[in-house]
């Protein structure tokens, strides 16, 4: 994140204590600080498994998805919606180990 966008969410959060600024604003500038949700190819949902290590089933397992739902992911079929793509995204960028 950038040093003026850190700067932002401080002075939102410091508003939001003052009572100059409502929950849901706050909210709102705080989610500018989130990394954008990456598209991930098949073959990239691949890698990641692979570099981590897993099969199908258990990295099906500590996502909280069908082993099936990988298979297509990985094949094309489908593709990661929202909170799977966050965790793809913090998997491919930490390791798997941070989930466990």
């Amino acid at each position: 994140m950038s040093e003026i966008l850190d700067i932002a969410i401080d002075m939102a959060k410091g508003l939001f204590e003052v009572g100059a600024m409502d929950e849901v604003t706050l909210r709102e500038v705080e989610a500018l600080g989130l990394p954008k949700k990456k598209a991930f190819k098949p073959e990239e949902i691949r890698e990641i498994r692979i570099s981590n290590h897993v099969s199908q089933a258990a990295f099906a397992a500590i996502i909280g998805v069908g082993k099936t739902t990988v298979q297509q992911w990985e094949q094309g079929q489908k593709h990661p919606g929202g909170a799977a793509k966050r965790l793809l995204d913090v998997i491919s960028r930490k390791g798997i180990g941070v989930l466990a």
